[in-house]
């Protein structure tokens, strides 16, 4: 039997993923159910409680497998990322539509119809993936509908094969959003989650956690004792935070310090990281 990360990783003693079977040991094993989240944002916890911690969130159109569904919690694993856990029950759907458009703007408003002075009916975040299936304009404004009959602005869209040139660029656009432990979407975001839906947005899959992206985005870098090598793009790592350069001297990351998805100079960050919690653990060029 080999070890496995159980965050990416479906198992427990009595129940675990079929495709594990023969890896580890378990009573029973399952294939996951497809479903997608069909909710603005899922909280997944690490428990099957609503007091337990969130390690991470999904979001509308997010495809998972379900391998089990018990008294309004099921436990699933993230097609996107792999990352597992459990999600209310009342947050997933069925995949009966194929989303072909993402929201490509942080934010966005879902309306009963075409039309913006109609009481907003939801909200979506950047990363959403949604089903178009018609067009209206009202007013001058452009609308996609959806098939639950509702309408987004269709400049918030984009194809799913497009992607952003630039994912420093869509990070940027998270300039003053919350701060949120466990955060991955529009509305509240942490360091990694930052990190996961910029790429993502960009074209690129990476891993949820700060831990594991520091073992697996890009190419180890050594910016030299004075970081002079350092450029825009870069990651830099501390135990449990990360953040991407912008330019060789200021960084973006949402931070528990301002609360908020905020600039810093480099340097000045790492001498006010550094008092409390040492200094960077490690660099990365994707």
């Amino acid at each position: 039997m080999t070890a496995r990360d159980a965050r990416l990783h479906a198992f427990r003693s009595d129940l675990a993923d079929a495709r594990l079977k023969g890896e580890i040991a378990a009573d029973r094993f399952v294939a996951g159910r497809p479903a997608r989240i069909s909710a603005s944002v899922a909280d997944v916890r690490r428990a099957p409680r609503p007091d337990a911690g969130v390690d991470t969130q999904l979001l509308f159109g997010d495809d998972v497998l379900v391998f089990e569904d018990v008294e309004g919690w099921a436990w699933i694993q993230a097609e996107r990322d792999g990352y597992v856990g459990y999600v209310a029950d009342t947050v997933l759907g069925s995949r009966d539509h194929a989303p072909a458009h993402v929201v490509s703007v942080p934010r966005t408003f879902l309306y009963p119809g075409p039309d913006l002075r109609f009481p907003a009916s939801g909200q979506l975040s950047m990363g959403s993936a949604v089903t178009v299936t018609g067009a209206a304009e009202t007013r001058g404004t452009r609308y996609a509908l959806l098939p639950s009959g509702e309408a987004v602005i269709s400049g918030h869209l984009r194809p799913v094969a497009e992607v952003a040139p630039d994912y420093v660029t869509v990070a940027e656009a998270f300039l003053g959003t919350p701060y949120l432990w466990g955060g991955a979407s529009g509305f509240g975001i942490d360091c990694s989650g930052l990190v996961q839906l910029a790429m993502h947005m960009a074209g690129r899959q990476v891993l949820r956690d700060t831990d594991m992206q520091a073992a697996t985005i890009g190419e180890p870098l050594d910016p030299g004792p004075d970081f002079a090598g350092l450029q825009r793009g870069d990651l830099v790592f501390w135990k449990g935070h990360v953040a991407v350069m912008t330019d060789p001297e200021t960084m973006i990351h949402a931070n528990g310090h301002t609360m908020l998805v905020s600039r810093e100079g480099f340097r000045a960050a790492v001498a006010r990281i550094g008092y409390l919690y040492g200094g960077p653990t490690g660099f990365r060029r994707p």
